[in-house]
């Protein structure tokens, strides 16, 4: 192992993976029920960071953001045992955006039923100015947010997947010359690897990679 990949997460990493975790085992004991269980287990994986960042770039905080992709989640799995997505009506895409930001708009409503009795001030009128962009009918910032976050998400996922097909070392490699895009050299010397492995690692993780991407695309049409 490396020693960027030796140092231990920082907090707010640790912070969030603890989140991650809880919400994750919260949401699939609610699902309980259900005989899907895994498959939704494997849409949280999937989608739950894309939600998270675009409602903590929406302004809510990250206990909040927590609250929103677990609701978000459970209404999209309750909608979906109703059939109520109809793909002809448009793009897996925008239907999940929209779903997230109702539950976006829930955690501003909760926040400002919660402290409607506290002093006001001007923080208070800076959140009641987020969460009237957020609600804009238009929705123009959040979508703006959420066409960023949505390619950084697909790509995110996709690679959380070759995470488990692959070696790890294969997957260092790749991570260092091909994410990071330091030279192969580089990538050499740190790892001490040969240059066959670093080309052969660019290949067969690149290859699997495509086939993951390839298969999100499929998911979300």
């Amino acid at each position: 192992m490396s020693e960027e990949k030796d140092k231990e997460p920082s907090k707010e990493e640790a912070a969030i993976n603890h989140a991650y975790a809880k919400t994750r085992k919260s949401l699939i004991a609610r699902l309980d029920n259900w005989e899907d269980q895994r498959t939704w287990d494997e849409f949280y994986q999937t989608y739950w960071r894309l939600i998270y960042s675009v409602a903590i770039k929406a302004g809510l905080r990250p206990e909040e953001a927590f609250d929103c992709v677990q609701e978000t989640i459970l209404s999209i799995a309750k909608q979906s045992k109703k059939k109520l997505y109809d793909p002809e009506q448009g793009s897996f895409k925008t239907w999940l955006m929209n779903m997230t930001r109702w539950r976006i708009n829930d955690q501003f409503r909760k926040r400002k039923k919660d402290t409607a009795m506290a002093s006001s001030g001007w923080d208070d009128e800076r959140k009641t100015a987020v969460i009237d962009r957020i609600e804009d009918p238009k929705g123009e910032v959040l979508e703006r947010l959420w066409d960023v976050e949505w390619k950084k998400g697909i790509a995110d996922a996709a690679l959380a997947r070759v995470k488990g097909q692959v070696s790890p070392k294969q997957y260092q490699i790749f991570d260092y010359y091909v994410i990071r895009e330091w030279d192969a050299t580089k990538v050499q010397d740190k790892l001490n690897v040969s240059m066959a492995q670093v080309y052969l690692a660019k290949h067969r993780v690149g290859a699997v990679l495509k086939k993951e991407l390839a298969k999100l695309e499929d998911e979300v049409e």
